[in-house]
């Protein structure tokens, strides 16, 4: 993919004394009291907000917090929990501004946040005339928020239409190189994992890398609806009995370009969903009726790590069983392991896999942990999302 890369801009010189607006996700988590709770977002936007500091330039950068309704803010809505976070972790005074869409005062070195960009009448729309005025305020616009990326919406579609020139923050454009790593250019075998609680959230996932991928593990509950499809039972477990032909449409794709879905041979169930359920590792033709599948038994997670080992890239979304409940989390600290062990480039995303990665503390382990969830699944699904496109399409123009 061809984009213009805000760093190289920046070793070029050409960002000195510039007005940059910067779109970051710090669409972080507060408690009732306002306080964050979780700030990685707030974090993984600094390497930008540095980069252009340094280089000179004058720096605007808004998100989203949220969802308010727009033309109304109302105090939980405000971004200045996160000046304050973005302060201490920059060193310096982050002013916040409100009512900048008309004009924004900022000098080159300085840093300044822009209240909530979904207050702004016309945002989630992509108004043209929205878009035009956030476009006026800078010289270049910098995309650096992934979790956005699918979405076309004025603050990150609409001014990469008119702003002067429109490039990537160094976040975005290390998930444009690390999907296109495993996704345009995998070193085979190419493995995807994929989990989750029903087949209908990621059916078109599925299809997609079907057609791609050179073996596909499914967990979870999507898991069930395949061990349905296999002519195995599944008691009282989450299901989709509805999709079994679907399922067994993906099978027989596999089954056609040589690999497989794996169908695990033995499971872990429990008569009740509960972290002090007691678990029984059982045959997956064994499960009884009243019997809740949690996770897959340590034969199949034995299997599943073999495949990793052997594997030349992964893409991981989705844990195999009920990680966060000790008893059923075998499974997917098997596989997070040997994930993280393997000689593959590996890029995992999904709040369940960053919660499970950072269960087994892993993250150096793994090639590259995706910031989008949404964002992450559309390219998984073999979509072009809106950010891709439209600074795509500006470098070519350029």
């Amino acid at each position: 993919m061809q984009f213009i890369r805000f760093s190289d801009l920046c070793e070029q010189g050409q960002v000195q004394g510039k007005r940059v607006f910067i779109r970051a996700d710090l669409n972080v988590p507060l408690d009732a009291q306002g306080h964050i709770t979780e700030d990685t977002r707030i974090r993984a936007s600094v390497p930008a907000i540095d980069m252009a500091l340094k280089a000179g330039a004058a720096v605007m950068l808004t998100s989203h917090l949220g969802r308010p309704k727009e033309g109304g803010l109302e105090p939980q809505d405000s971004l200045a929990p996160v000046a304050r976070r973005l302060g201490e972790l920059l060193g310096r005074d982050v002013p916040l501004r409100t009512n900048w869409v008309d004009g924004v005062q900022v000098e080159p070195g300085q840093v300044v946040l822009l209240e909530n960009c979904r207050g702004n009448v016309g945002e989630k729309k992509n108004d043209p005339a929205l878009a035009r005025k956030m476009a006026a305020l800078c010289d270049i616009f910098v995309h650096d928020a992934f979790g956005t990326a699918h979405r076309a919406e004025a603050s990150t579609y609409g001014i990469a239409e008119f702003a002067p020139i429109a490039a990537a923050g160094p976040l975005l454009a290390a998930e444009i190189d690390a999907l296109g790593k495993a996704l345009r250019q995998p070193k085979r075998p190419l493995v995807a994992i994929v989990g989750g609680s029903k087949v209908s959230t990621k059916l078109t996932i599925l299809r997609s890398l079907a057609e791609k991928v050179d073996a596909l593990v499914v967990g979870g509950g999507i898991a069930n609806t395949f061990l349905l499809a296999a002519g195995l039972p599944i008691g009282k477990s989450l299901a989709e009995p509805d999709l079994v032909p679907e399922a067994k449409a993906i099978m027989e794709l596999m089954r056609q370009r040589g690999s497989s879905v794996p169908i695990p041979q033995d499971v872990v169930t429990a008569k009740t969903f509960a972290a002090d359920a007691p678990a029984q590792v059982k045959a997956a033709q064994d499960v009884a009726e009243d019997d809740l599948i949690l996770d897959i038994g340590p034969q199949a997670a034995a299997e599943l790590a073999r495949q990793m080992r052997q594997a030349g890239t992964i893409v991981w979304n989705g844990p195999v069983g009920v990680f966060e409940f000790d008893a059923f989390e075998g499974g997917t600290r098997t596989l997070a392991q040997a994930i993280a062990e393997s000689d593959a480039f590996s890029i995992a995303g999904g709040g369940d896999t960053l919660a499970a990665i950072a269960k087994y503390a892993l993250e150096p382990q793994i090639g590259y942990i995706s910031t989008g969830g949404g964002a992450f699944l559309e390219v998984l699904e073999g979509k072009q999302l809106p950010a891709f496109e439209i600074l795509e399409r500006r470098a070519k123009a350029a």
